[in-house]
């Protein structure tokens, strides 16, 4: 019973840190420069490892539906099956798996330390809205980031599709592109990016969560960058599930098969 309640009890302080956050994003003073820096952290540095995850991504999920698809002579399916599940599932999730462990780990012990080291409790006295300037921003950031670093992701793993299908295995390049056009639709490509944006709020609300409510010195720090990264991790490939099914059952309800 008591571990109920305390899940309970972390759920609405969690509830009530992300919701003051959110609405002190349009207060005053703006912190846009703040936001512009996080966005240079949590995107732009995350470039190489997710273009590097993408196209090995692309490769190895290529050849085993190669493999397998080889087995019934269908292997011009490979496209369109790559693009589907990367662009669907596979980009969203991986894309926020990495960048919650880089830039979401970050974020946990940056505040963290901020914490114990009595930084934050400065800027309280200083007269500074902690939250507006530490928190906000870094939702901000990840929301506008994540989208985007799956949208890259997508490409270079249909390149590494491409890659592996048509110059490695040599199947007609025409072909390749053409199924995939056939297959895909732009909305398809939405649901990814649709969920990159749930995914960068949650790992950012955890992360920063986790750092701006850290006790227990060094040792808290510690613990609570891998509670931020932990949590973050998880509810990543819960939220995908969830959110995949309310897409379906919003394409249900307009009448989209």
């Amino acid at each position: 019973m008591g571990t109920l309640s305390e899940v309970v009890s972390s759920t609405g302080k969690i509830i009530l840190f992300f919701n003051e956050s959110v609405r002190l994003i349009f207060a005053k003073p703006s912190r846009f420069a703040e936001i512009i820096r996080h966005m240079e952290f949590i995107g732009n540095q995350s470039i190489g490892i997710i273009c590097l995850t993408g196209g090995f991504t692309g490769l190895a999920l290529s050849l085993q539906l190669y493999l397998g698809f080889k087995l019934f002579n269908a292997v011009n399916m490979v496209g369109p099956t790559v693009a589907l599940g990367i662009t669907r599932e596979l980009g969203p999730v991986l894309t926020g798996l990495i960048v919650a462990a880089r830039a979401g780990g970050a974020m946990a012990a940056r505040l963290g330390t901020m914490r114990v080291n009595e930084q934050i409790d400065a800027l309280d006295v200083m007269g500074v809205n902690t939250k507006q300037y530490l928190v906000s921003p870094r939702l901000v950031a990840a929301f506008i980031c994540m989208p985007l670093l799956v949208a890259v992701f997508d490409f270079v793993a249909m390149l590494g599709s491409w890659f592996l299908c048509v110059k490695m295995v040599g199947l007609d390049e025409a072909v390749f592109w053409q199924k995939i056009a056939d297959f895909i639709e732009i909305r398809h490509i939405n649901e990814g990016l649709l969920k990159g944006m749930v995914f960068g709020i949650y790992f950012a609300l955890m992360c920063t969560y986790r750092g701006f409510n850290t006790t227990g010195g060094a040792k808290g720090v510690g613990e609570a960058t891998n509670q931020g990264v932990v949590q973050s991790m998880v509810g990543i490939i819960i939220l995908d599930y969830f959110a995949t099914n309310m897409i379906r059952l919003f394409y249900s309800l307009v009448g989209i098969t």
